[in-house]
């Protein structure tokens, strides 16, 4: 894991997000921002989605996509190769399709701040998108309408991470800067869990991909908490080694006590939860802030 397999630079550019496609290999998306986060919250800074592919020169540009705003998530279409959907700093939500030249295809603006998180279901016979805002709200979208179909409240903080579950239909996570980790159902109006899982703001979380009731969490404070759905009352792991804000945290699709967490402090750490020393490796590549991270579905190795 520790060697880097290339690198490419986007100048002037911060990446805030990277997801790999579900359908081609190698092919990933990066959501990026202007270097200078005043510039990009002012709104004088375009945004750019980058399709990247990794082959046997590296890492090359496929195609790139400019919004005016800073983009800060991305999700690949459960149902189309050449389909993303980004979020952006002016609270909307944009539809790109790389087969095309031009875009976006649609934009959803609902939004009334800065919409940083934005995730599509991967359960079956639904193709639904959530998204997270710094408005406090979760909102609901089928991509096939022109407006949210649903806004979740209950978040006394900035939502930071929205994230479907792979197992349960319509049950998505959030984590928000009010130091809870929600689980919500679409088909019901309230929240359905709130867990305080940290005292400090709560930058990501993620499902675990082999147990429907396990869930991690990162948090300003460093440390990565595992929790069980069905016993809140305290984390059934706690992993800590990073110096500075956890700002992604991800679980292996190939191995169900595998996961992998990027922060403030330029690092990403490879961890086993079920071992006496969980720490695998620290991988120091980067010399920025290490915003976005993912693992890929065809590639056991690829991060």
């Amino acid at each position: 894991m520790g060697t880097a397999a290339g690198a490419l630079r986007l100048p002037g550019l911060h990446g805030y997000a990277v997801e790999f496609s579900p359908y081609w290999p190698g092919r990933v998306a990066c959501a990026a921002s202007p270097c200078h986060v005043l510039l990009c919250f002012a709104g004088l800074g375009c945004g750019t989605l980058a399709v990247l592919e990794q082959n046997e020169a590296g890492i090359v540009l496929l195609r790139s996509f400019d919004w005016n705003d800073g983009l800060f998530d991305v999700t690949w279409s459960e149902n189309n190769e050449h389909v993303l959907i980004t979020s952006s700093g002016d609270g909307s939500l944009q539809i790109w399709d790389t087969a095309k030249t031009k875009g976006p295809l649609q934009v959803y603006k609902e939004h009334a701040q800065e919409a940083y998180s934005v995730d599509w279901s991967q359960t079956r016979g639904e193709h639904l998108v959530v998204s997270g805002s710094w408005d406090q709200t979760a909102k609901l979208w089928d991509p096939a309408v022109g407006k949210s179909l649903c806004t979740f409240k209950g978040h006394e903080g900035v939502i930071y991470s929205t994230i479907w579950s792979p197992h349960i239909p319509g049950c998505f996570a959030s984590a928000s800067g009010d130091q809870t980790l929600r689980v919500w159902d679409v088909k019901a109006p309230g929240v359905k869990l709130v867990i305080p899982a940290h005292q400090a703001e709560i930058l990501s979380c993620d499902w675990c991909k082999y147990d429907e009731n396990l869930l991690v969490t990162g948090a300003v404070d460093c440390s990565l908490k595992g929790w069980d759905l069905r016993n809140i009352r305290q984390p059934v792991f706690v992993l800590l080694g990073h110096t500075y804000a956890i700002r992604r945290v991800k679980f292996s699709p190939f191995h169900a006590t595998l996961l992998a967490s990027c922060s403030y402090d330029f690092t990403v750490r490879f961890w086993d939860f079920s071992k006496p020393n969980p720490l695998l490796e620290t991988v120091e590549h980067h010399t920025e802030f290490t915003c976005g991270l993912d693992l890929s579905l065809h590639n056991r190795g690829q991060v």
